[in-house]
């Protein structure tokens, strides 16, 4: 009953969320993030009313959880987008480091998961979700960083995003921590906090994304971007020392 009223509640949210964004033109701002939302709507409404068996059911599962967390990788180099916008140097540095990793991530996850005899049955949310959601939260906690130290002003949609994944992320890292630790059982009434954590990540996007508000315009000089230029020229000064060693060395 509690398992049917959260997935009620959240598929209304989601849609509330979908609509505000076609009405506010909130799509074009934020392509992947909506995508990401609608792609969840869509997959909670037909798992949650078609009926399979119970093999179909979990192949589709994983597949879906998969797809997922693809689409929430992307979502995280979408918010760096936006939130530096102002600083294309530091965004593209921060979003190719960060797609490394997620990449390294996706990789290892996949690897260890197609390791597991019978991975549609027997994988763990822990084995696929674990490292993800690990570094999603690095990268969260990374960029509010950034956006601490520079003092750089973000709007009230990208306040609510940040907000609610980071409530989301944070949750979800605990919960699977304490589950793989085997302190919290996944089918007890502990595994119900993780949906409602996305409940409240959903009412919060809902209410901050209600209408459009950009990002504010910094009322001062901001030397984010002098500083990653400054980090790229040296950066590529070691590179090319380091090649006329080797250089040196091959030759010799």
């Amino acid at each position: 009953m509690l398992g049917h009223s959260i997935w009620s509640v959240g598929i209304v949210l989601e849609f509330l969320l979908v609509l505000r964004g076609y009405q506010q033109s909130l799509f074009r701002r934020y392509p992947i993030f909506y995508a990401y939302i609608s792609f969840v709507l869509v997959t909670d409404i037909a798992m949650g009313v078609l009926h399979f068996s119970a093999h179909t059911y979990l192949y589709l599962y994983w597949i879906v959880e998969f797809l997922g967390l693809v689409l929430g990788c992307l979502v995280f180099l979408e918010f760096y987008r936006v939130a530096l916008g102002a600083y294309p140097g530091t965004a593209r540095m921060a979003r190719t480091l960060l797609a490394v990793l997620f990449l390294l991530a996706l990789i290892k996850t996949v690897v260890g998961t197609l390791s597991v005899p019978r991975w549609w049955f027997d994988a763990k949310p822990a084995q696929v979700e674990g490292m993800l959601r690990v570094c999603e939260l690095l990268a969260i906690l990374s960029l509010i960083a950034v956006l601490l130290v520079y003092s750089i002003p973000i709007g009230r949609n990208l306040r609510g995003i940040l907000l609610g994944y980071g409530v989301f992320v944070s949750w979800a890292v605990i919960c699977l921590a304490l589950v793989a630790a085997g302190i919290a059982k996944s089918d007890s009434i502990w595994s119900y906090t993780f949906p409602l954590s996305y409940l409240i990540s959903l009412f919060v996007w809902t209410v901050h994304l209600w209408s459009y508000q950009p990002n504010p315009v910094p009322d001062r000089a901001i030397p984010l971007e002098q500083d990653y230029l400054r980090v790229a020229a040296a950066t590529q000064r070691r590179l090319h020392t380091a090649r006329g060693h080797l250089a040196k060395a091959v030759g010799s």
